[in-house]
């Protein structure tokens, strides 16, 4: 048995005019009673109840029901029209002739829909196969619209990698490899950078009614990039015209030759500030200082220094920084262990091991080398902290914060503090002026001096509290992201020992037991525990 809606069909008699209603058959819909009623009120059939007619709608049998009386005219085939809001599509419904009436020919279900103006896409087939086999109080797309053919945005296809969160590869016993980076795209003279697939227009489409609808304009596309770079005479590719490096920061390619240093960074180098990328094949010894505009690599370890990255910070061997050495990259920090320093990425880290120092990340840090441990010091980032073992058997001190970018985190906790002393000056200086007030108010006269004094007490007020009303905005905005950091979590592959602290968000926990290949994550506004 066919899918078919339930429809309804006048029977005009001798003693009235009723309704006849059949049932929806397999998965048809019920009819829209309201639908019937207006077909029955615009035939002049008005002697019904909308309650009976909405009871017998949903009888799920075939029901006859009175509506009024009977002329004894037969009534027609009728077809009722709605274009939809963007004018692509005229959907018809059909209802039933009388006993007697006449079927619309195909011809007539063409000439109505022409008559309101429709002049595209009218779809002959579809007519056809009503007319041969109709279905009542069903929607039939009798006419569609050509939409618009989009055309193709322009396109620039880089030939290098412009992933800037590439991580070192892993070995089978869950080391990292921290030779084998691949983090550093080389680039010789005369290779191509990049190429254009240039931008294709779409193709105009027609509404039911005619009108012209344009396709979304295409986005052209423009190459960005600095020095020692060619553009083809064409304008389709980007050659390098030096052997070096290339990166893409925000749209626009660089080409860099890489300061090389071949042994240590020492006396006999000094301090280096580069607008490029550094590569040192020795160690970094105390004291010194590295900046560049792009990336640092050290092959060997770095001590109490400081180096500071556009890009990305790898350090080999290691950071010895005794207290006093600092990492600190706008992208990710790579290093084989670090330990007594201060480290600082805006993306991830990525190290074997911590040992008492400050490490944040605006992302993750992951310390899953063959050590796998955290020691001492406190631990901050975005989302992710993962690590073997956190914390010791002896107790060291060992903060791990997850849940908001670190400098938001910092900016919070200022918020705060100096929200605190806002309100407290502005409570000072509204007792003052209150102390003045009465004063006034009990008749007595301020000298010049005074009246001064509280003329500025007056500007420093409002000063205060308009300070105060911008500190309320920023400190609810960021509690507001601390609280919903719903994903954040810390793993611990291992073990994590008593003593640690974990903070997550705006609350913090710390542990009384040694606890075991875990996960602590907030939920519903407190830290919990789960096994991995």
């Amino acid at each position: 048995m066919e899918q078919r809606n339930s429809y309804f069909q006048m029977d005009l008699r001798a003693d009235g005019a009723y309704i006849k209603i059949f049932p929806p058959r397999e998965r048809g819909q019920f009819i829209r009673v309201n639908e019937m009623a207006s077909y029955l009120n615009n035939r002049g059939c008005t002697s019904f109840d909308i309650a009976d007619l909405n009871r017998a709608a949903f009888m799920n049998k075939e029901t006859m029901l009175r509506v009024g009386d009977s002329d004894g005219i037969a009534i027609d085939e009728i077809m009722t029209m709605d274009i939809s809001p963007d004018r692509m599509r005229v959907t018809c419904r059909f209802f039933p002739p009388s006993e007697g009436g006449k079927r619309m020919t195909a011809e007539e279900i063409v000439q109505d829909i022409q008559y309101q103006g429709i002049e595209v896409g009218i779809d002959q087939e579809k007519i056809a196969g009503f007319v041969e086999a109709p279905m009542y109080c069903t929607d039939y797309i009798m006419a569609r619209g050509e939409p618009p053919v989009h055309g193709k945005d322009a396109k620039i296809i880089y030939h290098f990698s412009t992933d800037v969160n590439l991580k070192p590869k892993r070995n089978e016993d869950g080391s990292v490899d921290y030779h084998e980076l691949g983090t550093i795209s080389h680039v010789e003279a005369g290779q191509v950078l990049a190429s254009m697939e240039p931008a294709e227009p779409g193709e105009s489409g027609r509404d039911v009614f005619g009108n012209e609808i344009k396709p979304p304009p295409v986005k052209p596309q423009k190459f960005s990039y600095a020095n020692n770079i060619t553009l083809s005479e064409d304008g389709t590719k980007i050659f390098s015209d030096v052997t070096g490096h290339v990166s893409l920061v925000n749209g626009k390619v660089f080409v860099s030759d890489v300061y090389e240093v071949p042994a240590d960074v020492d006396n006999s180098i000094g301090n280096i500030d580069y607008q490029g990328n550094v590569l040192v094949r020795g160690n970094v010894k105390g004291g010194f200082t590295v900046v560049a505009k792009g990336d640092i690599v050290v092959e060997g370890v770095v001590e109490d220094a400081i180096l500071h990255a556009g890009g990305q910070i790898v350090v080999k061997r290691g950071i010895h920084g005794m207290t006093k050495g600092v990492l600190r990259a706008k992208g990710d920090v790579i290093c084989k262990f670090i330990e007594s320093a201060t480290v600082i990425a805006g993306g991830y880290i990525e190290t074997d091991s911590v040992l008492h120092s400050q490490v944040s990340a605006s992302t993750e840090i992951r310390v899953s080398g063959k050590k796998g441990f955290i020691t001492g010091g406190v631990i901050r980032a975005g989302c992710l902290v993962e690590a073997k073992t956190i914390g010791s058997q002896m107790g060291a001190a060992t903060r791990i914060e997850v849940g908001m970018a670190p400098e938001n985190k910092e900016r919070y906790n200022e918020v705060q503090k100096n929200l605190t002393q806002v309100n407290k000056d502005v409570e000072q200086t509204k007792g003052i002026l209150a102390n003045y007030k009465k004063k006034i108010a009990a008749g007595e006269k301020l000298s010049a001096d005074k009246l001064q004094y509280v003329q500025r007490l007056i500007m420093e007020l409002k000063e205060k509290q308009n300070e105060q009303a911008m500190l309320k905005d920023e400190y609810e905005r960021l509690h507001m992201i601390i609280s919903q950091s719903s994903d954040a979590r810390v793993k611990v592959r291992r073990t994590i020992y008593p003593g640690v602290t974990v903070g997550i968000s705006d609350i913090s926990l710390t542990m009384k037991t040694e606890r075991s290949f875990c996960q602590l994550l907030k939920r519903q506004g407190d830290i919990v525990i789960e096994t991995l």
